[in-house]
């Protein structure tokens, strides 16, 4: 997680001058610490550094309560609009029928076009292990029937007693 940046409110700000914004949002020039912090008081708000880069800082006249509720929820829909994007598994057997592999192969796309990554394994049981072409043919034929709407990242490598390899969405 980002670190936040802190924020200094009334008698935190230490530079001497500062370019001053009162609280209808006009600028009322460069003033002393001591003015913009009466100016401030007197209004019944708080005087808050926006810009403490600048040359001199920005300082504002607003309330610092309602200031941090904004920025909280300004964070907060910027985490909904993110993309969460899930690694879904489907997990096939080498001897598969084909209506299985169809209503797998059907769950597969769907997860594609839900925008997730799909992690395609073929398990391997007791002496199937020793036919480790047909499960690669068959994580050929996956990819072959996904190949409009996914793209493949990794190839078909063993795992143990799993040959996987891991789909993304176009």
């Amino acid at each position: 997680m980002a670190k936040q940046q802190r924020v200094r409110v009334n008698n935190m700000i230490k530079s001497p001058m500062v370019r001053l914004i009162n609280a209808e949002g006009e600028q009322a020039g460069i003033v002393s610490i001591e003015d913009a912090n009466r100016l401030a008081h007197d209004a019944g708000l708080d005087l808050v550094e926006v810009a403490p880069n600048a040359d001199p800082p920005v300082c504002r006249v607003m309330d610092y309560g309602k200031y941090k509720y904004q920025q909280a929820k300004k964070a907060q829909e910027g985490k909904k609009k993110q993309a969460q994007t899930q690694v879904k598994e489907m997990k096939f057997r080498p001897k598969i029928a084909d209506h299985d592999f169809n209503f797998k192969m059907r769950k597969v796309l769907t997860f594609l076009e839900e925008h997730n990554r799909v992690k395609v394994s073929v398990q391997f049981r007791g002496r199937e292990i020793a036919y480790k072409d047909s499960g690669r043919q068959l994580l050929e034929r996956v990819a072959q029937e996904a190949e409009d709407l996914a793209v493949v990242v990794a190839m078909p490598k063993m795992e143990g007693r799993f040959m996987t390899m891991v789909l993304a969405p176009r």
